[in-house]
């Protein structure tokens, strides 16, 4: 049978990126600390050369089912190669997004309950040289220092959206697992968010936030300096959901 998608191309123009998005594809996430089931979004792309008409998109869903299904990202850079040399391309990126849960207890009460955390893992592979980017997405309580500062009584709070990303390569290509960047990130707020409490473990919380007020930009600050001793090369952001505004607060660092 003919294959027009490995016909000579004349215009001459190489493509970025092309492949498949949004597939859904059930994935064992282990990583030295995480060992938990989930379905991840995946999407595979390749840099197609100047003088191919189209790439092999079956061949990528094959490479999600032979080799993604049990996913270690201290494994990415065999994946990507392998990927590369199955599709005959110089690059290639494979992006698996999914939740990641963990076990939470309320903080008085210690009933527990499920966190469910967001995780998006980035792994590209060009000329011959690999880099993993691990974006970890988790929620806290904020409670504004201004706020405090300035009431007769109470402060307003808010929950806290914030994104802590480590990108590594060569020896380094998974320096920070994803659970550690959720406890950098829980350590930033003013108190963390349980999904199930009771009003005694209300009472912490609300106590908690109330004696350790923060901005958007000390969250952010405090966990790049935490990244920064460890030598990560990172990015953080942070959204506050405000309460009292009909605007969020943002904050951005990259180091």
């Amino acid at each position: 049978m003919h294959d027009i998608q490995a016909e000579v191309d004349p215009r001459g123009i190489e493509v970025d990126q092309v492949g498949i998005a949004g597939l859904r594809y059930p994935v064992v996430f282990e990583d030295g600390v995480t060992n938990q089931r989930s379905i991840a979004e995946i999407s595979v792309t390749v840099q197609l050369q100047a003088d191919r008409r189209g790439t092999h998109m079956s061949r990528m869903v094959a490479l999600v089912h032979e080799r993604l299904q049990e996913f270690d990202p201290r494994e990415m850079a065999q994946v990507l190669k392998a990927g590369a040399a199955e599709l005959d391309a110089p690059g290639i990126s494979v992006v698996l997004n999914m939740p990641i849960s963990e076990l939470t207890s309320a903080p008085t009460s210690g009933l527990e309950s499920v966190s469910v955390h967001d995780v998006e893992v980035t792994g590209t592979w060009q000329d011959g040289s690999c880099r993993v980017t691990v974006a970890v997405t988790s929620e806290v309580t904020s409670l504004c220092p201004c706020s405090k500062s300035i009431s007769d009584y109470g402060a307003h709070n808010q929950r806290s959206k914030v994104t802590l990303a480590v990108t590594g390569h060569g020896d380094r290509l998974y320096p920070l697992p994803v659970l550690d960047a959720v406890r950098i990130i829980r350590d930033s707020g003013s108190a963390p968010v349980v999904p199930l409490v009771k009003r005694i473990d209300e009472r912490t919380l609300t106590m908690q936030a109330y004696d350790h007020p923060v901005f958007v930009e000390d969250m952010a600050r405090d966990i790049s300096l935490t990244c920064r001793v460890r030598e990560l090369t990172h990015e953080v952001r942070v959204r506050n959901l405000e309460s009292i505004h009909s605007h969020d607060a943002v904050a951005l660092i990259t180091g």
